[in-house]
């Protein structure tokens, strides 16, 4: 993992510190910009983010990402992770405040958290178990079942469920944890946030994506 070069993109959608400390602990050399062009030199691309989808897909259109972006990971295929936001990003719609088209890398809408519990908050704050789908993966050598951190509102709705999904959790409602498609991946939940087993997560990214790169 000495040769990776990891692009943290900073879009002005949360602390990426965390994110960026996670990969240092597992003894990868991660650095967060705002430089678009940055992505050329970069082994893997990591988009994380939290708050609103409409504002997300807008910084990043109006810093320049998009095109980089679509050229790094859907032509040349370079390893991707989205965190939170930057997994509901790649969906095609997002309703938060309005409609706002999202990158459409993996078809699906995202919606509020549904439920009929009193019980149940949101937004979701906390651990919760995820049921995991692929073992071979962002989870590789970590069971049936494991448990991260989530902070969110609003969840990814996948058009083509059975091919990308590889972890479902529930709170109020079943929802998706995590996708993998090709080079892409992306976690619902924060595993700079969810301690050992979140850092293993990192650690298979990284790991399971090289020889895409190679």
């Amino acid at each position: 993992m000495n040769h990776t070069n990891i692009a943290i993109i900073d879009y002005g959608m949360g602390n990426l510190r965390s994110v960026a400390n996670a990969f240092a602990n597992i003894g990868c050399l991660a650095s967060i910009t705002q430089n678009p062009d940055d992505l050329y030199q970069s082994s893997h691309i990591v988009l994380p983010g939290v708050g609103a989808f409409g504002d997300g897909i807008k910084n990043l259109r109006s810093s320049g990402w998009l095109d980089i972006l679509e050229k790094e990971v859907i032509e040349k295929r370079k390893p991707f992770l989205g965190i939170c936001l930057g997994m509901q990003l790649l969906a095609t719609m997002g309703t938060e405040y309005g409609l706002h088209k999202g990158l459409n890398w993996i078809p699906g809408i995202v919606n509020r958290i549904e439920s009929n519990d009193s019980q149940i908050r949101v937004p979701h704050v906390g651990w919760n178990d995820v049921r995991i789908l692929k073992q071979d993966g962002l989870y590789k050598n970590l069971g049936d079942s494991q448990v991260f951190y989530f902070v969110h509102s609003y969840v990814f709705e996948v058009e083509n469920k059975s091919s990308v999904i590889s972890g479902l959790t529930c709170h109020g409602m079943e929802f998706v944890a995590s996708l993998e498609k090709d080079n892409i991946y992306a976690t619902q939940f924060h595993p700079e946030k969810s301690q050992k087993i979140g850092l293993k997560v990192l650690e298979n990214f990284v790991k399971s994506t090289f020889k895409t790169n190679a």
